[in-house]
């Protein structure tokens, strides 16, 4: 076992795979703490005085996060207010113990807590969510509910900062995919360390520069393994050449703006959270899953067929007409 490569004697326990260095535990730990410190620092990720909610999944990057975060509060003086957010999909057997573990970091890290669920904010539970979908295409619906639910539970607890647990890792894998499907819109700001849903509580990624290798001590993310074992700089490098690529000025990037039903930040008229719940509350659960063209077709359709319609949904319900009525001549668009 070679000696630590900090010379304080100790024999080292592993080799870091950003610098090369075999450190043992106790310079390991340091060594992770400091950077993630400087990277905080250099960014300017927080303000004296500020509220940061943690997203917290439960998982090995989001505990990382808060353990670190509170650490460093307290070691450098902050002076932030910490508060743990956590998102209850409804998945029966999977996110029931994971919570557990978020409720464990709230007592371990003596800090607040806050549970939003699907159910209460869409008035679906993914298991009700795959019922009605299948499991082909549940992703889209959990992934796209997720995210605008961070962003509502931290505007309702009014704090300054969204911190997330997204890692180099991550990251990389993020501006792999973005590139192979030529996403420009999505680019640039997935490199970003800071980033603004327009709703005006920054989105801060406090890990971007932490190897997933090194948060666990104590088809694109498996290109990367593969890329790692030839050259353990690939990760930092795919990061970089995601913060160096030059968008064309030509090219149309989506402008964020405000979703006319429910006012959440959009990048379209009406944005896919509300598409999605309006095909699962009209039965038709597959409208917002496809291209966005096919979608707007069907709500252009679906507009000028309830314009039509001289009854309401409820009373076509009630006389069991709905199979003549105008207002679900849509569903063979969809089904």
């Amino acid at each position: 076992m070679p000696r630590c490569s900090t010379q304080c004697g100790k024999n080292a326990i592993l080799k870091r795979p950003k610098t090369g260095d075999a450190l043992c535990k106790e310079c390991f730990f340091e060594a992770f703490e400091n950077e993630i410190h400087f990277t905080i620092q250099r960014a300017k990720l927080f303000r004296p005085g500020a509220t940061v909610a943690i997203a917290a999944s439960g998982g090995k990057d989001s505990t990382v996060l808060a353990y670190v975060l509170k650490l460093l509060n307290e070691k450098y003086d902050y002076q932030l207010k910490l508060v743990l957010l956590s998102i209850d999909e409804g998945i029966t057997g999977y996110r029931d113990d994971s919570l557990d573990t978020v409720k464990k970091n709230r007592d371990d890290y003596d800090m607040p807590l806050k549970i939003m669920s699907y159910k209460d904010l869409y008035g679906w539970t993914m298991d009700e969510i795959v019922a009605e979908i299948g499991r082909k295409n549940n992703c889209t619906f959990c992934g796209v509910f997720r995210r605008q639910a961070l962003d509502r539970g931290a505007y309702l607890l009014n704090v300054d900062y969204l911190a997330t647990g997204h890692n180099a890792d991550d990251i990389a894998e993020t501006v792999l995919m973005n590139i192979l499907r030529g996403d420009l819109s999505r680019l640039n700001r997935c490199t970003s360390i800071i980033t603004d849903s327009g709703d005006g509580i920054p989105r801060v990624k406090p890990l971007k520069y932490t190897f997933e290798k090194e948060i666990v001590m104590g088809h694109a993310r498996v290109l990367l393994k593969d890329l790692e074992k030839i050259d353990p700089a690939i990760i930092m490098n795919i990061i970089q050449s995601g913060e160096n690529i030059r968008v064309n000025e030509t090219a149309k990037i989506p402008k964020l703006t405000k979703c006319t039903r429910c006012n959440y930040v959009s990048s379209q008229e009406i944005c896919k959270a509300c598409i999605l719940l309006e095909g699962l509350n009209k039965g038709l659960p597959r409208l917002g899953v496809g291209k966005s063209s096919r979608v707007k077709r069907i709500l252009k359709i679906n507009e000028e067929n309830s314009k039509k319609c001289s009854r309401t949904e409820e009373s076509c319900c009630k006389e069991n007409e709905k199979k003549s009525c105008v207002c679900k001549s849509l569903s063979s668009c969809v089904r």
